[in-house]
This record gives structure tokens, sequence and C-alpha cells, in this order.
């Protein structure tokens, strides 16, 4: 297999070996290239034997020196992966995607399963796509740490849940990988009654005793819409239900505290919520590493919040009235920051707006899901002298492309509601200096 190359950059060390765009990468240092993994792996020795495909069909090879630095040979390809993304091949019963209403742009439809990813970008993937092939180069390769979604080590169990018949027999990958010294994060979604109590404890155990390279377990509840029409019949985790999840996590993390182990699973914040129970303190998540999953976000949130109000200087100025718009689940730690920031500078009046999710159904509060039709309608009969509006980023698509799930821009919100719409980042470093910039600071 070849990779064709998009654009090979003018007076670049390929350039001057006379390759061109069009010409595909068959080999680097006799090693064949297929895709993006590939391509870092292998490039990164100081002399590279580049074996290249030109436009004519001729085979070429060339040498050059890169000094280990791949991006510096002068190659760029189509896409990232340089190949397709790979789909999922199962159909999980809590499967969000499933989940999503009809017209929206094709890509929330995608359910990615790619190993590449996982390593790149820290997506989680399921192993049951993986081929013999791909799990062999992993293991070459040292690919760590890789992140997972087991859900649950009881083998039948898992095929239930996620209607795959490899589903349980890919759980073996885990200790293959573990054996080899492949770090693991992974992740348990938790659907009540089906995967948590009994088969809770025994994924937790499971989990632990493959050993050191299984450095994190995140437990995260399952997520339902509204839009569930003929989709299996799951229920919301209630205060009682979340309560065990928490009180078994706990049981598991102070048995192996006793036996001198590190403390493995953590539960998302969510749970938290639901039991109404204080969330742990910054010391509880160790290096934070499940963060992605909604574990200690909020709590790390608070911490950074707090530490840089405390070592901020005054500043005095005119009034200023801010808006902070944000989800159900963190509205009332917002609420917490903003009287904490009010009260060391009492010329600012920041008023939070809690921005309920209709789209997607009011079970749903993660600020990540709130569409730009829900912002709009929570904003407009709500704000009077408000100078701006601050929003999380993770409402949007990224920072390069800032359009929500509906389609709807940043530019959009604004008009609609009269009043600057500024996207911030979800850490509290980020949330504090975007007030007392603004405050001048």
């Amino acid at each position: 297999m070849a990779v064709k190359i998009a654009k090979v950059e003018k007076r670049s060390a390929c350039f001057r070996k006379g390759m061109r765009n069009g010409d595909c990468l068959v080999a680097i240092n006799g090693n064949p290239i297929n895709d993006v993994l590939d391509y870092r792996f292998y490039a990164t020795d100081d002399i590279l034997k580049i074996t290249y495909r030109n436009a004519k069909g001729k085979e070429k090879n060339r040498k050059i020196r890169s000094n280990g630095d791949v991006d510096s040979i002068g190659l760029s390809f189509d896409t990232y992966l340089m190949d397709r993304h790979h789909a999922c091949k199962n159909k999980c019963i809590f499967c969000f995607v499933d989940q999503m209403p009809k017209g929206m742009r094709s890509s929330l439809y995608f359910k990615d399963d790619d190993s590449r990813l996982s390593f790149l970008f820290g997506n989680y993937i399921t192993l049951t796509g993986l081929s013999e092939s791909e799990v062999e180069r992993i293991i070459k390769m040292h690919i760590s740490p890789i992140n997972v979604s087991v859900h649950t080590m009881n083998p039948e169990l898992r095929v239930q849940m996620m209607k795959n018949p490899h589903a349980g027999t890919s759980l073996q990958l885990l200790k293959r990988f573990a054996d080899a010294g492949i770090r693991l994060n992974t992740q348990l979604v938790l659907c009540p009654w089906i995967n948590d109590g009994e088969e809770l404890s025994f994924s937790l155990q499971a989990l632990a005793d493959l050993g050191e390279y299984v450095q994190s377990i995140a437990a995260v509840p399952v997520g339902l819409t509204k839009h569930r029409e003929g989709l299996y019949n799951l229920t919301a985790y209630t205060k009682e239900t979340a309560d065990d999840v928490l009180r078994r996590i706990d049981a598991f993390n102070n048995s192996l505290m006793q036996n001198g182990r590190q403390r493995l699973a953590f539960a998302a914040d969510e749970f938290y919520l639901a039991a109404d129970r204080e969330l742990p303190d910054v010391s509880y998540y160790g290096d934070f590493c499940q963060l992605d999953n909604g574990v200690g976000m909020l709590t790390l949130l608070q911490s950074d919040f707090s530490d840089l109000l405390a070592q901020a200087s005054e500043v005095e100025g005119e009034e200023k009235v801010i808006g902070l718009a944000t989800g159900v689940a963190a509205y009332p730690y917002i609420c917490k920051l903003a009287r904490m920031f009010m009260q060391k500078f009492p010329h600012v009046t920041i008023r939070v707006q809690k921005i309920v999710n209709h789209f997607f159904g009011e079970s749903v509060t993660v600020a990540g899901l709130i569409t730009g039709k829900d912002l709009i309608d929570g904003l407009r009969d709500r704000i009077s002298d408000e100078n701006c509006i601050l929003i999380p980023d993770v409402m949007l698509r990224s920072k390069d492309d800032p359009v929500f799930l509906d389609d709807l821009t940043v530019e959009d919100i604004s008009a609609a509601v009269g009043l600057e719409i500024i996207p911030v980042g979800c850490g509290g470093a980020d949330l504090f200096d975007a007030l007392y910039s603004m405050i001048g600071g």
C-alpha cells in the first residue's frame, strides 16, 4: 500500500530530492507506510531512505537527512491520518450517536473506533475492530497510553451491551497490552441495573488484577436524550443508584490503598451531583488523567480559579456587568465562583445564566451539548445591561470553527441577543483570566 502525497514543500529536503505533489509514499527505511502512525514512527531516524512512486508510476529511492524531525522533511497529506477513519462496528445499547435527532450535519452521526485517534488525540476505543496486525503494530511501536472503552469485564455482558459477538473476546487484548507494558486508561459507561452494582465491583477488580499498566478507570453515567424512540429501555441515575456507584468505587479504592496501591477508579462529577454528595478535593484526583471524561473537572475548576483570585491584585475602575452562560450541571459552581469574584471586586457584577437543554432533553445537563438555539432562548429574555456574555468554548466545534451543534455561529448568537458573545476555555484559569482582563487586571 502507498499513501498519496498532497504537497511537497518547496525547498524542503524531499523537494530537493525530486519528490512532487501527487507522488505516492511507499516506504521509509524499508518499512511500508500505510498511515500516520507508520509515518511518524519510522520517520524519526536521522537518515531516511524514502521509497516513493512518481506520477508515471516509477518507483524511486532517495536518502535524506531529517535529524529526527519528521515535520522538517516537507511532506503533507490530504488527511491527518493519511487514511480514512475507522468506523465503530458495535451497536451499543447506550450509544449517544443513536440518540441524535435527524437533520444535523453528517459528521455528528459518524461513530469512530480508531486506535490511531486514541494515541494521537485521546479518543476511546473498544478494541473490537482491531486486527491482529494492528495489535502487533501497537505492541511493536509501544503506542502508549491507549484509552479503552471497557464498560464491563464480564465477556457475556459486554456482548449483550455492545451487540458485537467479538466484544467479549476482545477483552483479552487488555492483558496482552498490559503484559507488553502498554499503559491503559479505561472507562466504564454505566447503565443502571445492567453493568453497575455487583457487575461494577467485578469489573473494577478485574481491571485492577491486570496490574500496574492499568493506570486509571473512569465511571461515567449513561447519557440519555429525549430522542430514544425504538432504542433499548434505559433509565437515568437517581440519588440512590448514583450513591451506590460512589460507595462501590470508594470501597474498591480503599481496598487497593490498604494493600499499598494507588487510587485507581474515579467517578465522573455527574455521579456526585446526582447523589447530592460533596465533590472530592484536588488531592483525590492525582494527575487528573480522566478530565476529558468529566472526572474532577469541577474540582479543578474551583481550585484553579480560587488560587488565581487569591493572588490577584486589586483593580479599580468603572462598574461593569458581565454575563456568564453555562449548563445546568455546572451552574451552582459557576455561581459560587462569580460570588467570590464580585466579593473581591465589588464594582463588578456577574450574572450567571443557566441554559436548559431543550434540544436533547432536560436530562442532558453538560455545557458541551448546548445548541445555539437553546443558548438564544436561554438568554434573550434574561439579559439587560450586560456588557457581554461569556460562554464555555466546549459549546463549539473548535476554536478555529466556532459553530454550535445546530450549525449556528457565535456571530448568529450575538446578532440574536444583541450582545457580544465571547467563548472562553473551560478551565478555572481560563475563566479567571477572561474576567480579570475585562476589568483591567
